[in-house]
């Protein structure tokens, strides 16, 4: 195999080319770039790049481990490994690994340190440049000023069209966004509701200057299950009260309504009941003879309230064990997000099905996410439009 490789004066002008305005990623970096720096002293070339060792990025955003070498850690993390000590198959390794601790790195640090080094090396890039830089996929991206600082954060289905449209917009936050963008970094997500959920989560934890607005919560209003003063459960829409157990939230109360609206339709529950049909005789659905007469006595509390309660046991998350399985980065790759126990757990990306029918494989490259309640009403809104590719229930 050595006999036939190249010398590395025969690649080394390639090698300059391809690592041109790179950071060079390695686990263990420090001994590959010193070999680097070396051969290419031997030519009389000073050869100056950055780094980042997934070494030590692992042992501080994956804790717990026992061993850090490539070839233990990505057992672990059941990321799949072919040519072991190959050049290619511990490369391809090393990548995934690398995408798994860009994900896990929510505070941004490995990103922002490399905003820095751009600035030092004198990069300025106009905003058309940015724009050209992100692909028209699924995911978050990030803007930042020159110091690295996160200004906004977003999320599309298309990030190139979004990203332009902050730079094109004349609103004021647009103008000042314009203004003070020095890079756009960005993350493939390929699911959206992992896009969805990565934004909610990071705004919160890095605060940017302008998503002041989604800091708070983003589901004001919320639908309760509450007996009526006939011993009747009614589906009610509220101002959210952390007080009380609610079924699910909504952005606005229009939203709202329209899914109490399909809810009331579809299990043939009570207008009048709902609040959703003023009258002191029955109700519209009850003439159409959608509704058993809950309105005018002719269905009795117990009766009603059994298949109120059937709906509220297969509709709410509380208790809930499932994997949601979506769509990944690529064709080759699927997304999975973990529920357990009605906690949400995290997500991950996965190209072996193994990898999430195995619970402890699954928890170890579960990427851990804060479950709050925008994170769960995120999840429930997601799946109620039915937009995922399966639901693997445990």
């Amino acid at each position: 195999m050595l006999r036939s490789a190249p010398k590395f004066y025969e690649v080394a002008k390639r090698i300059i080319e391809i690592t041109q305005d790179c950071v060079i990623v390695a686990h263990n970096a420090s001994f590959d770039y010193r070999i680097l720096q070396t051969e290419f002293r031997r030519l009389g070339f000073d050869f100056k790049k950055p780094t980042l060792c997934t070494v030590e990025l692992s042992k501080k955003l994956l804790p717990g481990h026992h061993s850090y070498s490539l070839g233990k850690l990505v057992r672990a993390l059941g990321i799949p490994m072919a040519d072991r000590h190959r050049a290619t198959g511990d490369a391809m390794a090393t990548v995934k690994l690398f995408k798994m601790l860009l994900a896990k790195d929510l505070e941004k640090e490995i990103v922002k340190s490399y905003i820095k080094i751009e600035i030092k090396s004198g990069i300025s890039p106009k905003l058309m440049d940015i724009v050209e830089g992100i692909p028209s996929k699924t995911g978050i991206y990030y803007i930042h000023r020159e110091d690295g600082t996160i200004i906004y954060i977003g999320k599309s289905k298309n990030m190139k069209k979004r990203v332009n449209q902050h730079f094109t917009d004349t609103a004021r936050k647009s103008k000042k966004i314009q203004n003070e963008v020095f890079a756009v970094t960005f993350e493939e997500t390929g699911s959206e509701l992992i896009a969805l959920l990565k934004e909610s989560e990071e705004i919160k934890i890095n605060r940017p200057i302008y998503n002041r607005a989604q800091r708070k919560t983003i589901f004001p209003w919320a639908l309760y299950a509450e007996k009526n003063k006939d011993g009747y459960i009614a589906l009610t829409l509220q101002k959210t009260d952390g007080r009380k157990k609610e079924i699910t939230s909504f952005s606005t109360l229009l939203e709202g309504k329209n899914i109490l609206h399909k809810i009331t339709e579809e299990h043939q529950f009570c207008q009048k009941i709902n609040g959703l049909y003023d009258t002191k005789k029955s109700c519209f659905q009850y003439d159409l003879k959608q509704c058993f007469g809950a309105c005018i006595g002719k269905e009795s509390p117990e009766d009603y309230n059994k298949r109120v309660t059937h709906f509220l046991e297969n509709n709410q998350l509380q208790n809930q064990s499932m994997v949601i399985v979506d769509h990944g980065r690529n064709v080759n790759e699927r997304s999975a997000v973990l529920f357990e126990n009605g906690v949400y757990k995290g997500y991950c990306f996965y190209d072996l099905n193994y990898q999430i029918n195995n619970i402890e494989i699954l928890r170890n490259i579960i990427i851990p996410m804060q479950n709050n309640r925008d994170s769960r009403n995120i999840i429930q809104n997601y799946i109620r439009k039915k937009k995922v590719i399966k639901i693997v229930r445990f």
